[in-house]
C-alpha cells in the first residue's frame, strides 16, 4: 500500500519510527472518494476522521434557505471530521465531500488503539494535533468576527496556499463569508498592489 503522505505524516507528526509505521500498516482503511461523492451528510453519525492522501475535501452546512457555508477545506495531509458527531456519537448536521477524486485514509478509535500499542506516545502527539486544530478554530471565529475581507482573504491563502486553482471562487467566498463580487474585488485590490500568490 503506497500512502507516502500518510506514512510522512505519522513519522513526522506522530512520532512513530519506520518499523513501527510497518507494523500497523495492515491496520489501515482506505477509501476513494469521486468528485462531488459525499463521506458524510445531515443526519449521519461520522464514525471516522479522514486524513487526505490526496485529493480535496469540504466541509459544510446548509442554512434554512439551503445556502452553503464552508467551514473548512481539507488538501493533502490535512485531517477533517465532524469530531463533535465522533465523539458523542450524535447525528451530524454538516457534509463531507470531494471537490476532487481523493483517496483517503480512515482514522478510528480502533486505529488510534493499534497505533498506540506500538508507539505509546502517539496518543500524546494525537492531542496535540487536536488542540492545534481547535486553536485554528479559534482565530478562524475570531477573523470571521472582526477581520476586514481582504485580512480574511490573505489568511485563507497562507493557510491553503496550495488550493486556489483547485476550488471554485463561490466556494471561497462561502469560506470567507462574503459573497464572490466582494472576493473579486479583493482579488483586484491586491492585484493593483501587486501581490502575488506563493
Amino acid at each position: 500500500m503506497l500512502l507516502p503522505n500518510f506514512k510522512k505524516f505519522l513519522i513526522e507528526k506522530g512520532g512513530l519510527s519506520e518499523e513501527e509505521f510497518a507494523q500497523i500498516i495492515p491496520f489501515i482503511k482506505t477509501k476513494r472518494v469521486a468528485n462531488h461523492e459525499f463521506l458524510l451528510k445531515s443526519g449521519e453519525v461520522c464514525s471516522h476522521s479522514f486524513f487526505v492522501e490526496q485529493g480535496v475535501l469540504r466541509f459544510y452546512a446548509l442554512n434554512e434557505e439551503g445556502k452553503e457555508h464552508v467551514l473548512q477545506f481539507a488538501t493533502e495531509n490535512w485531517i477533517l471530521s465532524d469530531r463533535g458527531s465522533v465523539f458523542f456519537q450524535e447525528p451530524s448536521t454538516y457534509y463531507i465531500d470531494a471537490i476532487e477524486d481523493t483517496l483517503t485514509v480512515m482514522l478510528d478509535e480502533e486505529f488510534v488503539n493499534e497505533v498506540v500499542k506500538v508507539n505509546s506516545n502517539f496518543r500524546i502527539q494525537n492531542e496535540k494535533l487536536l488542540q492545534n486544530h481547535i486553536r485554528h478554530l479559534y482565530k478562524r471565529i475570531s477573523l470571521l468576527i472582526g477581520a476586514s475581507a481582504k485580512v480574511r482573504y490573505l489568511e485563507f491563502v497562507n493557510m491553503y496556499p496550495d488550493i486556489m486553482l483547485r476550488v471554485p471562487q463561490w466556494m471561497i467566498a462561502s469560506y470567507l463569508g462574503i459573497t464572490p463580487e466582494s472576493l473579486s474585488r479583493v482579488r483586484k485590490a491586491l492585484a493593483k498592489e501587486n501581490f502575488k500568490l506563493k
